[in-house]
């Protein structure tokens, strides 16, 4: 199937809450055709509510427009479960440049005597109690639209649609709250962030200015500005996988900011201990198995580890703080 795509399609999904299983069966087969095509798509008729994203993004302004220290109070390395502030230069992609970017990281806000696998635990937050309300709304609601589109994925590869809900039980998700600042004496090769895939299953994403490219296969960028009222969705490395390649994670970047970016990317995965390996239903002969097995969670950690400053720090023994806390460490 050739993926020279010139645009991004769009996908209105309100289908998928209908009762008429043939109206769902339609919604599918078009995020099936854009998972296939592009690997990248919009989706409309989702149902949240706007005020939700406009409440994230006052929260988000209020709080990246803190003095530093203030920001670093709430530092990504005090916590025990990836979240908290990351600084611009914490995170940098494996031979990459650092990204002229900094970010809040949420994740699945979990009880600490329950944890059940690393990453998982209580969030970090800041003191701002404004803005520890509008991440856990924006969050759950997020969360909801997410499980409806795993259920969609499953329709369209031909699967009953709650193939997926057996590994949706406490996914660990990530909400990235992120900030690019327009910057007019940045190097003209500076980018808000490197091109890369995605490491989860699928990422929904809201941004409140264009930026974000995406490359087809005849190696050009195509532009993926915001639509209103839409979000961006984009396969991840371990749906491509769980797929067997049916589905793509394609390759993106945010160019050069022009404008003050904020942008709050969802990154949709599976329960930690899934196994992701091509399903049955996509190998053949003609096909065989193109992916190892994995386990979801333990994908997801090393790529982390492997991106992330303080993380290298415990690695390395220079922190004295376990690398994802004592409660993992008991696991």
């Amino acid at each position: 199937m050739t993926r020279n795509f010139q645009t991004v399609p769009v996908v209105d999904v309100a289908g998928l809450t209908s009762s008429d299983p043939a109206d769902r069966q339609a919604v599918a087969d078009a995020l099936g055709r854009a998972a296939r095509v592009a690997g990248f798509l919009y989706v409309t008729g989702h149902g949240l509510d706007p005020a939700l994203i406009d409440e994230l993004l006052n929260a988000a302004q209020r709080y990246f427009a803190q003095p530093m220290d203030a920001k670093l109070a709430s530092y990504i390395g005090r916590s025990i479960n990836h979240s908290g502030y990351v600084p611009e230069g914490e995170e940098v992609f494996p031979g990459g440049k650092i990204d002229r970017k900094e970010a809040y990281d949420i994740g699945l806000d979990w009880p600490a005597g329950d944890v059940r696998a690393p990453m998982m635990g209580p969030n970090l937050w800041p003191q701002d109690e404004g803005f520890r309300t509008a991440a856990s709304a924006y969050y759950c609601a997020i969360s909801g639209l997410a499980r409806r589109l795993f259920g969609g994925f499953a329709l369209a590869l031909g699967l009953p649609q709650d193939a997926f809900e057996a590994h949706l039980t406490c996914p660990p998700s990530q909400l990235r709250v992120i900030h690019y600042p327009f910057d007019p004496h940045a190097e003209p090769d500076q980018q808000g962030i490197g091109a890369h895939t995605d490491y989860e299953f699928f990422t929904l994403l809201h941004g409140t200015a264009p930026g974000l490219e995406v490359m087809n296969d005849e190696g050009r960028w195509i532009d993926c500005p915001p639509i209103a009222g839409a979000f961006v969705v984009n396969i991840g490395d371990m749906l491509e996988a769980w797929t067997n390649g049916e589905f793509v994670a394609t390759s993106h970047r945010v160019r050069k900011v022009g404008e003050e970016r904020y942008s709050f990317p969802f990154f949709a995965t599976c329960d930690y201990w899934t196994v992701v390996a091509p399903h049955p239903a996509f190998v053949t002969a003609e096909r065989p198995a193109r992916y190892p097995a994995l386990v979801s969670g333990d994908h997801l950690m090393a790529q982390t580890i492997a991106t992330f400053g303080y993380l290298k720090d415990r690695r390395a023994g220079i922190s004295d703080i376990p690398v994802f806390g004592q409660e993992a460490k008991t696991i």
